[in-house]
């Protein structure tokens, strides 16, 4: 993110890029160590991503490993509304759809199809993913639901992210309509409740 807490500018304007090759090799690197990759369906529409573990020699030491190829691609949405021509569900790896509610699970299953396959499996409580490309989450609170919410706010006020990793990069972007890394949220760790940072990462 930019040094005033950006990741993008205004939405409509293009693109701005702040991650060098290094930074996607780390991020790489991340991917191919971990068994999910969990992603807003905000994030599907902004960024397109495909999920991936680019390196060869990463996807040849998980299956050594008796792991995947590819992490399992979790998409969380609100309201259904994705896009069936996303690069996501056209790569390879397999993918769940977490939906909030039956109405949004019914969209996104219109708007999807067979992308990714359902097996039929009715609705269920969230919980592990088992065999199902298809799962419904009944939300405790409206904070799930509300699509406008940022996606990271949402996990850190639900207490379910225990580690944040962050990459700043050397520039401003200067504009309050700008898409922020956090927006406004009860988060657990504020001023009066300060996080231990880890140990940090040695110079580049």
């Amino acid at each position: 993110m930019s040094l005033d807490g950006h990741l993008d500018t205004r939405p409509g304007e293009e693109r701005l890029l702040l991650s060098s090759k290094r930074d996607f090799d780390r991020v790489d690197s991340v991917h191919a160590d971990v068994d999910t990759l969990l992603v807003g369906a905000g994030t599907l529409r902004t960024d397109n991503p495909c999920l991936l573990v680019n390196s060869a020699e990463r996807r040849t030491a998980r299956i050594a490993a008796d792991w995947p190829e590819y992490p399992l691609k979790v998409t969380v949405t609100g309201n259904g509304g994705l896009d069936p021509d996303g690069k996501l569900w056209h790569h390879d790896g397999d993918e769940l759809v977490v939906a909030v509610g039956e109405a949004a699970a019914r969209r996104a299953r219109v708007n999807l199809g067979n992308l990714p396959p359902s097996n039929g499996s009715p609705p269920r409580p969230c919980g592990r993913p088992r065999s199902a490309s298809w799962a419904t989450c009944t939300p405790s609170s409206g904070s799930w639901s509300k699509a406008v919410d940022p996606f990271h706010a949402q996990l850190l006020e639900a207490g379910l992210a225990d580690e944040l990793r962050l990459v700043i990069a050397p520039l401003l972007v200067g504009q309050s309509e700008a898409v922020r890394m956090l927006g406004p949220a009860p988060l657990p760790r504020r001023p009066h409740r300060p996080s231990s940072p880890p140990e940090s990462p040695p110079d580049r």
